[in-house]
C-alpha cells in the first residue's frame, strides 16, 4: 500500500461530502428535521418519533445508496483498468443488464422477492453474464476494444430478454420491476443493504489491500505484470468475480443504476492525478454520486421525485458524450 497525500486528501473530501449529503437526505421529507436533529437521533438523541424516522425509514434508504454507489466505483475502477479502457464499466459490458435478468427471472419465473433470493438472483446473473463475456472473448481479449463491443452486443441482448421478461410478469410484478429497472431506491429497507454491505466488508478489504498492487502491475500488461512476479493466472480471476459480484449486488439492492460506474473513477482520477487504478478514492466517489444523484431527485422538482436512475443517466449520458467525443479526437477510437 501506498501513501499518497493528494489522493488522501481528495477521499477524505468525498467522504465528507458525502457524510453532509446524508444528512441532508435524512432531514427531508414530509416530517423535515434540521441537521442537528438528524445528528442527535443517529448518535441516538432525541425523541421516540425522530428516532424511528430516522433508524427505521430513512437511513435504510441512505445506507442503500452510498453501499450501491461504494460497490459500483470501485466495480468500475477494476473493469476500467484490467480492460484498460475508460469504457469499461459494468453498465457498458453488460453485468448489470445480467443482473438485472437474474433479479426478473427470481421474481417473475421463480416468485421469489425477498431480499436474499433477489441478491442471488442478481449474483447468478452477473456472473453468468461475465462467463458470457469471457468465453466470447478469450483471455486474451479481456482488454481493449473487443471487450467493450463485446460487452455491448451481450447488454443489448440481455435488454431484450429483460423486456420479455416484463411482458410475462403479472402486472403488479411487472410496475414493480419497471420502476426498478430504471433504478430506484424508494421503499428500501436494511434487507435490501444488508447482502451488499455484508459483501463490502468482505470484498473491498480483498481488492484494495490484497490485489491492489496486483491491479496496478497488470496495468502494464500481462508480459511485464509476469517479470514484476505478479501471478497473473491468479489475481485476474478474482478481481473479475469480485467486481461481478459487487456490481450485480449493487443492481440487486439499487436497481441497474447506470454510469455511476463509469463516472466515479475517471472523475477520482482526474482529482488526485494520480496513476493507477486509485480504488479507495473511485470507492468513496462512487458512494458521494449516488447520494448526490438521489438527493437531486428529490429536491429538484419539488412535489415529485425522480429515481436516481433517471438522475445519474442524464447526467452520465453528458458525460459519456464527452467521453466519446476526447477518445475520438485523441485517436483511441
Amino acid at each position: 500500500m501506498r501513501y499518497a497525500p493528494r489522493a488522501a486528501s481528495v477521499t477524505a473530501a468525498c467522504a465528507l461530502v458525502a457524510a453532509g449529503v446524508c444528512v441532508l437526505l435524512i432531514g427531508g421529507g414530509d416530517y423535515p428535521m434540521p441537521p442537528g436533529a438528524v445528528l442527535r437521533a443517529l448518535l441516538g438523541g432525541g425523541g421516540p418519533a425522530e428516532t424511528f424516522i430516522v433508524h427505521e425509514l430513512r437511513l435504510p434508504r441512505v445506507a442503500t445508496a452510498l453501499a450501491a454507489g461504494a460497490a459500483l466505483g470501485l466495480a468500475g475502477a477494476v473493469f476500467q483498468s484490467l480492460a484498460r479502457n475508460p469504457l469499461g464499466s459494468p453498465d457498458l459490458l453488460g453485468l448489470t443488464q445480467g443482473a438485472a435478468t437474474g433479479v426478473l427471472v427470481t421474481i417473475v419465473l421463480a416468485g421469489g422477492a425477498g431480499s436474499l433470493a433477489v441478491a442471488g438472483g442478481a449474483a447468478g446473473g452477473g456472473l453468468a453474464a461475465g462467463l458470457v463475456i469471457y468465453a466470447l472473448t478469450g483471455r486474451n481479449g479481456l482488454h481493449g476494444t473487443r471487450l467493450v463491443l463485446t460487452g455491448i452486443g451481450v447488454a443489448a441482448i440481455l435488454t431484450g430478454v429483460n423486456g420479455y421478461l416484463i411482458t410475462r410478469a403479472q402486472i403488479t410484478d411487472a410496475a414493480r420491476a419497471a420502476l426498478w429497472l430504471t433504478g430506484s431506491l424508494d421503499g428500501r429497507d436494511w434487507g435490501d443493504a444488508g447482502p451488499l454491505l455484508a459483501a463490502l466488508a468482505v470484498l473491498v478489504p480483498v481488492v484494495v489491500a490484497g490485489c491492489g498492487r496486483a491491479l496496478r502491475m497488470l496495468e502494464l500488461g500481462d508480459d511485464a505484470a509476469h517479470a514484476l512476479g505478479t501471478p497473473v493466472g491468479r489475481v485476474r480471476p478474482v478481481l473479475l468475480a469480485a467486481a461481478v459480484l459487487l456490481a450485480a449486488l449493487a443492481a440487486a439492492a439499487a436497481g441497474p443504476v447506470a454510469f455511476v460506474a463509469l463516472t466515479a473513477p475517471r472523475l477520482a482520477a482526474a482529482l488526485t492525478r494520480a496513476p493507477g487504478p486509485n480504488l479507495l478514492p473511485a470507492t468513496v466517489m462512487g458512494a458521494t454520486l449516488m447520494v448526490t444523484a438521489d438527493l437531486a431527485g428529490q429536491r429538484l422538482f419539488p412535489g415529485h421525485q425522480l429515481p436516481v436512475g433517471v438522475v445519474t443517466g442524464l447526467v452520465g449520458g453528458g458525460y459519456l458524450l464527452w467521453l466519446l467525443a476526447a477518445q475520438r479526437r485523441t485517436g483511441r477510437i
